[in-house]
């Protein structure tokens, strides 16, 4: 998320200081293009490796402060508590580097769980957190620094309060969210290749070209707050989750601040710098020092500070960045899009398939603008967000490919002569590109296997139990550093393990509610229950606040007793039973079957600040008893 140093209030005078020093920052950037400044060359790598942290149940753990306090250089905290960041030094791009770059991410991986695990949690790469709920994502949940919440504050305040995000996969999520924290959902493996200015238009284009098919290789994230979406659904929600344009700004096609872009770059990188700062407004403040162009007059090289803040608030897939190492300005593209996990090794190989692709296609397509069109460009990178390995893409000349055989028999080809062209030895093409290309043979991607995996455990109920475990299951598969396409499917869970996945009220209630209306004919209440076989429906009001619940036994007594009539129509409200006992998501569950027994009540709806968020019924907990007691007969070994 950038710098920190955040000044928060601000006034209009400092506001127009800092578009200045924005202004000059392009016009510095310009002259040293021009001049020739600027490092030159395909010369290096690196990369931002982004990470949840759990609780060893599968749960988000909001432990990122506890963590970065003794994890040491490198790590810098993410917007959600459970979220930290890692980044790689810049690698030489040559001979072994690519183990290099596996080596010093499992090291700070390594020291990663180090002290997630000093604090009770652990780490988890993965593009999206299976075991995420709507409630994870409370402002509580946000890294309570200025940047953030100067963030938090202008974005909600474009957005009207409300950030809604609808996304048809497999199932349709659809929610309103009251704060940018489903940002906080999406973590990635961002990697950097440093270009020459006079290349970078060349370069970015390509990059453009070649990020939808390593894209389809890559996809992890499938899964999002219980609901089976994209392949690579982080693509559609980190879109959205930052999507503040009004209804009017949409209806007349204006870009959104997360984007593929909308054409080709012609000729410069301040060309992108340049639109961004004509269509999107400045949201933080800081204090940028003094004039970039003042600086380069006294042939100093300039840091760009108020560039570096504005880019980092407007998240192209492919982004441009400026920076300065050992004294020397240089240029580099950042590929955000490749999903963090499931394991280093897939990273690595990613990468490897990106800067090899981005080598040697140069070579073997010049300027791409010659034979693709920006259009179908676009579409193959939205294909493959959505379908992975099965998108279909326009590929060179309007050919038309499957992404199976354009990767196996086109691309990795490709990938390899580019790495070697780069010098990488041919043992570390082959651990890595290798991987790429059984990925490819088998089918099964991070994406792939989870979703096959939450298939396998459909049996677990409620949901919440189910993606607690698949979430401890790839993060048992994570640790073997095995690819993902050697893992095997999930086997039948030991009453161990279902009884890890049963201990809070949130992992073992029903949240697929039926509710009624304090002013609903009872009638209508009566109706609900027969058809779906409930004994107990929840009443709450228009805003979701629980007043009551309603009884089977409640009917019962109404009809006997002649109350239930067509010609004197009953209300909800007339029969409900009002402040109803009831529990939180976190009681634990052996204390509210204890508050059932004391209180004889086979229901106890599940309250969070005062607003209904699932129900908890006493055949949630027979469930559960069944499965032990079905294993114990079995003989399973843990019993």
């Amino acid at each position: 998320m950038g710098q920190h140093d955040i000044v928060v209030p601000v006034g209009d005078d400092q506001l127009r200081r800092i578009a200045r020093a924005l202004l000059d920052d392009v016009e510095a950037l310009d002259r040293m293009c021009a001049d020739g400044i600027l490092e030159p060359g395909l010369c290096r790598i690196g990369a931002e490796q982004e990470m949840f942290l759990v609780h060893p149940d599968g749960r988000p753990a909001l432990l990122a402060q506890d963590v970065l306090k003794e994890i040491g250089p490198g790590f810098t905290t993410e917007l959600g508590l459970f979220n930290i960041e890692y980044n790689l030094s810049p690698l030489t791009f040559e001979n072994r580097c690519l183990r290099e770059m596996e080596q010093g991410l499992d090291a700070a991986l390594g020291r990663a769980r180090a002290a997630a695990r000093a604090h009770g949690g652990d780490v988890l790469l993965t593009g999206t957190l299976p075991s995420l709920e709507k409630q994870d994502l409370e402002l509580s949940s946000m890294t309570p620094l200025p940047r953030y919440q100067e963030l938090n504050r202008i974005m909600t305040e474009l957005s009207g309060g409300a950030f809604r995000t609808q996304i048809k996969g497999i199932e349709e999520l659809s929610l309103t969210h009251d704060n940018v924290l489903l940002e906080a959902c999406n973590t990635s493996f961002q990697v950097h290749i440093q270009v020459s200015s006079d290349d970078f238009a060349r370069c970015y284009n390509l990059a453009q070209v070649v990020t939808a098919p390593v894209l389809a290789a890559a996809a992890n994230s499938p899964l999002l707050l219980q609901h089976r979406l994209w392949r690579e659904t982080r693509v559609a929600l980190f879109e959205q989750s930052l999507d503040v344009r009004s209804d009017q700004h949409k209806a007349r096609g204006a870009p959104q601040r997360v984007s593929f872009g909308e054409r080709w770059l012609e000729h410069s990188v301040t060309e992108l710098f340049k639109e961004d700062i004509a269509r999107f407004r400045l949201l933080l403040r800081a204090d940028t020092g003094e004039s970039s162009l003042a600086q380069l007059d006294r042939g100093e090289v300039p840091p760009l500070r108020a560039l570096a803040l504005h880019n980092g608030t407007i998240y192209r897939w492919n982004r441009a960045c400026y920076g300065v190492l050992d004294g020397r300005p240089n240029l580099r593209i950042e590929n955000r899009v490749l999903p963090s996990g499931p394991t280093v090794l897939d990273e690595v190989a990613n990468a490897a398939f990106f800067f090899g692709l981005m080598v040697e296609l140069s070579h073997e397509y010049g300027d791409v603008r010659k034979a693709f069109t920006f259009p179908h460009v676009k579409g193959n990178f939205q294909a493959a967000a959505r379908y992975g390995l099965h998108a279909t893409f326009r590929w060179a000349d309007g050919e038309t490919y499957a992404a199976r055989p354009l990767l196996r028999d086109i691309l990795l080809p490709f990938a390899r002569a580019g790495l070697a062209r780069r010098g990488v030895p041919a043992e570390d093409i082959d651990r890595y590109l290798g991987v790429i290309e059984a990925r490819v043979t088998t089918g099964q991607t991070g994406a792939q296997w989870a979703l096959d995996a939450a298939d396998r455990l459909h049996a677990i109920r409620p949901p919440t139990a189910r993606y607690l475990t698949l979430t401890r299951i790839m993060l048992q598969r994570q640790q073997s550093g095995e690819p993902v396409h050697t893992w095997a499917p999930p086997q039948e869970m030991t009453v161990d393990e279902w009884r890890e996945s049963h201990q809070l009220v949130r992992q073992v209630m029903t949240t697929d509610l039926f509710t009624v209306s304090p002013e609903d004919l009872v009638d209508v209440a009566a109706s609900v229950m027969r058809w779906r076989h409930l004994r107990h429906v929840p009443v709450e009001d228009g805003q979701g606040r629980l007043v009551g619940m309603l009884s089977h036994r409640t009917l019962l007594g109404l009809v006997a007793n002649g109350r239930a009539s067509a010609a004197a129509p009953v209300p909800v409200r007339d029969v409900m039973k009002a402040n109803p006992v009831t529990t939180t998501p976190d009681m634990p569950c052996l204390d509210a079957l204890a508050l059932m027994r004391e209180h004889k009540v086979g229901c106890l709806p599940v309250v969070k600040d005062g607003m209904l968020v699932g129900v908890v019924s006493e055949r949630d907990f027979l469930d559960i008893a069944f499965y032990i007691f079905e294993r114990y007969l079995k003989g399973s070994p843990s019993t």
